[in-house]
């Protein structure tokens, strides 16, 4: 038995895969995963989605069970941050927020002055090649690197996120421009469910 398996559920004696997922699902009543930048100025998105949407709640409350565990959540925004807010790295998240949660809409959020703007997909391919001898330019695809025109990468993100065989059909998905001097958000791609 591995030093931390006893908070692992699938390593239990009893673990139920189906219902673990079930338990999950109604533990916390996620319904919009939101993908957005790491930048610290873009930390409110998740709170501006939430607004915007009127009826999610972010961050919500930990719901402790008797003993003071903690059990559950009232949240029902799933924040997947990661550089530019870029929906490639949020992929595999969204799979496994569905498969745990069931969602309802995700939310690609790309913001003002983001870092992603400030470099050109060659710019960072050289350089790393330069400073540590490693050639990326087959690692990503090089619409997914930097942001060169926020409408662009918004609805770039937006269909790479829809075509993934990851992403039910049955979610909606946006692609919001952030300013983080104001917290406005604009509305670029609006993709409503399908069935």
């Amino acid at each position: 038995m591995g030093k931390f398996d006893r908070y692992a559920f699938s390593a239990q004696p009893s673990f139920d895969e189906a219902a673990t997922r079930k338990a999950f699902s109604k533990a916390v009543p996620l319904k919009t995963l939101v993908i957005y930048c790491y930048d610290p100025r873009a930390a409110e998105i998740p709170n501006a989605v939430a607004k915007l949407f009127g009826d999610e709640v972010f961050p919500g409350d930990i719901i402790l069970d008797g003993s003071g565990n903690r059990v559950a959540s009232t949240t029902t925004i799933f924040p997947v941050i990661v550089a530019g807010g870029r929906a490639v790295d949020a992929l595999r998240s969204i799979t496994i927020a569905q498969h745990l949660f069931g969602i309802q809409n995700i939310v690609v959020v790309h913001h003002s002055h983001c870092g992603g703007t400030s470099f050109t997909a060659d710019g960072i391919i050289n350089a790393y090649e330069h400073e540590h001898h490693v050639d990326i330019s087959k690692l990503y695809d090089r619409s997914s690197i930097c942001i060169s025109d926020y409408e662009t990468s918004l609805k770039h993100d937006t269909a790479l996120v829809r075509s993934h065989g990851g992403t039910p059909k049955n979610v909606n998905v946006f692609g919001y421009f952030y300013d983080i001097d104001t917290g406005a958000l604009t509305e670029v791609v609006r993709d409503v469910r399908r069935t």
